[in-house]
């Protein structure tokens, strides 16, 4: 790839800056460091703010300010102030996270649009697999998962499979072990006993995250787990009333704690021997990648992007299955100290390997989409 020269400029579009997406646009924007390329990352929805410009590892940052309904609509305006800002600018491409952003990018601009998707489903729709025919000569697509690029591989049956790709998310993963504080520290922070034997989940609490399968599956597994075991969730959502409920109905409320909403919750992961995933198809899972680097033991259904991340270092149980979790947790209670050190050392070399910024830049510079823009 180029380094040297006058610097080109790529177009980076998101919908907001909420929840995860601050960081996808970290993520996309890092691919080019080190390169002669600058990016523009431009946010439809959200009021400017000097903080998120900062995270966004962007030579420029632009906030449109629209609300979630203006998108909503025919995005005419959208479209109008996109195109304005492509014609100031001489990108070589775009990079354009989900649909709308997608749609807009390519209705704004001539450029070859790199469509990124997070979710299944997306092309489940008609109109989006129209849209994508009708652009797909200059439309190229990109996966968080190689769950997700097979979703879209069999909602656009005539595509070529070069063109439907995956890039996995990633983390800066030394900046994450350097925010992730210790273990004695995170657990007096989270009011846990330095002693308890704790597993960890965060996440919304919500039917696709299936937390009622793993106070199911504790529940089974606690009369052979230590006296001092416990189950941590962080995290807030419309099933919280339902699943603490649910804890006393399994006569475990006092081994179950539900911390509700923690701000920048990866930082007390060390808090945790063990983090179990039980989503019903997780597109990815970010959270385990946080989990990889506090050196948790893993625990992860069967299903959606979860098993690529872990890969062999965790331990899967079919989804919804509350026996088969209840097994994996006694065996991650029972593994020796040295099985427990080697595992770990595996983990963190696979989040090297696999899932770091540096590792991500050199997949994508590998993509065959990528060929035209060294």
């Amino acid at each position: 790839m180029s380094v040297v020269g006058k610097a080109r400029h790529v177009l980076q579009v998101c919908h907001g800056y909420d929840g995860p997406f601050l960081d996808c646009a970290r993520q996309y924007a890092a691919l080019f460091d080190g390169t002669d390329y600058q990016v523009t990352t431009v946010f439809l929805t959200g009021k400017a703010d000097p903080q998120v410009a900062e995270q966004c590892h962007s030579a420029e940052v632009i906030f449109m300010g629209y609300g979630s309904a203006d998108i909503r609509r025919l995005k005419l305006k959208a479209i109008r102030e996109l195109r304005q800002i492509a014609l100031n600018h001489n990108f070589s491409f775009c990079i354009a996270h989900r649909s709308k952003p997608t749609y807009i990018a390519r209705l704004a601009t001539d450029l070859a649009v790199i469509g990124v998707y997070h979710a299944f489903g997306d092309f489940q729709r008609p109109s989006r697999r129209l849209f994508a025919r009708a652009f797909h000569k200059r439309l190229h697509l990109l996966a968080v998962s190689d769950a997700v690029r097979e979703d879209i591989r069999r909602c656009l049956p005539g595509w070529p499979v070069e063109r439907i790709q995956t890039l996995h998310n990633r983390i800066n993963v030394a900046a994450v072990c350097s925010d992730q504080i210790e273990r004695s520290e995170a657990r007096a922070a989270l009011n846990l006993a330095e002693d308890a034997w704790v597993v960890g989940n965060v996440g919304r609490l919500h039917p696709d995250k299936d937390q009622a399968t793993l106070l199911k599956g504790f529940a089974r597994a606690l009369p052979d787990l230590p006296a001092e075991a416990l189950l941590v969730i962080l995290g807030t959502g419309r099933l919280e009333a339902k699943l603490k409920s649910l804890s006393e109905t399994l006569g475990i409320a006092d081994r179950v704690l539900f911390k509700g909403q923690v701000p920048h919750a990866r930082r007390y992961f060390k808090a945790f021997d063990v983090f179990a995933l039980t989503s019903d198809h997780e597109p990815f899972g970010m959270v385990l990648l946080e989990a990889m680097a506090a050196g948790n033991k893993l625990i992860c259904s069967d299903c959606g992007g979860g098993p690529e991340v872990v890969g062999s270092t965790g331990h899967f149980f079919p989804l919804g299955d509350e026996a088969a979790l209840s097994q994996v947790l006694l065996q991650c209670y029972s593994a020796s100290d040295d099985q427990a050190s080697r595992l770990v050392e595996q983990t963190r070399e696979r989040l090297a390997a696999l899932f770091s910024d540096v590792s991500a830049q050199q997949q994508f510079w590998a993509l065959p989409m990528m060929a035209a823009y060294k």
